[in-house]
């Protein structure tokens, strides 16, 4: 077992296997995630290919050093949603999600498994890479044969924001704050979906498509 290996499921068994993200993953019928449950489920040589793919494909983006790559669990949002807000107390300061009514159900990934596996930003910033509108104009999002926009969605930045615990992305309480544009997810009246921790609540919200200020980020992914 290599250093990416060890570290991914240290990292992944400390996330979903303690506190309250532990109790909330029994409760909804997940599978435990252990380190055999991993390694037996995921394919581990193509995460470190992708995770390693991503960082190198975005070297040259802007704040591109403060980014860390590596993996992240999704669960079935048949059985923890994560596009949407979720009880208190899996949240680093206790307080109700602020969520944008306007919002639809949301982007879901393929496949029909408890759990998947996505590499993608795991630390608290993603890169700067303009507008909404400017990352759905580009035309070099592809990595190892995927589109990575595809996956920029809010059921995949909620995992990451519970993947995170108490040091969540897009927090003010980070050393800057930002928030993360889901370019996966359709403009809902001419309006661009983001996230981002303030004040203390997890916030899924609507703004400008064409807000391109350095805290807006994005997380490219690839779904393993």
């Amino acid at each position: 077992m290599n250093d990416f290996v060890a570290s991914s499921l240290d990292r992944l068994v400390t996330a979903w296997s303690t506190g309250p993200v532990a109790d909330l993953v029994r409760d909804r019928g997940l599978p435990a995630i252990t380190r055999e449950y991993l390694l037996d489920t995921f394919a581990w040589q193509r995460a470190e290919d992708a995770t390693r793919a991503l960082t190198e494909h975005f070297a040259a983006a802007r704040f591109a050093d403060e980014v860390e790559y590596g993996v992240l669990l999704v669960p079935d949002p048949a059985l923890l949603d994560t596009r949407g807000p979720l009880p208190d107390e899996v949240r680093p300061t206790p307080s109700p999600d602020v969520f944008d009514e306007r919002l639809p159900a949301g982007v879901v990934l393929p496949g029909d498994r408890p759990w998947q596996l996505v590499a993608t930003v795991i630390g608290s910033y993603g890169p700067s890479l303009g507008s909404y509108n400017d990352v759905i104009a580009a035309d070099d999002f592809v990595v190892d044969g995927q589109d990575t926009r595809q996956w920029m969605t809010r059921q995949v930045w909620g995992a990451r924001v519970l993947q995170c615990g108490e040091t969540p992305p897009d927090c003010e309480d980070n050393e800057r704050w930002t928030f993360t544009l889901f370019p996966g997810e359709a403009l809902v009246d001419g309006q661009a979906e983001s996230g981002t921790v303030l004040k203390g609540k997890v916030r899924f919200r609507l703004g400008k498509p064409d807000r391109g200020i350095g805290s807006a980020r994005v997380a490219p992914a690839v779904l393993v």
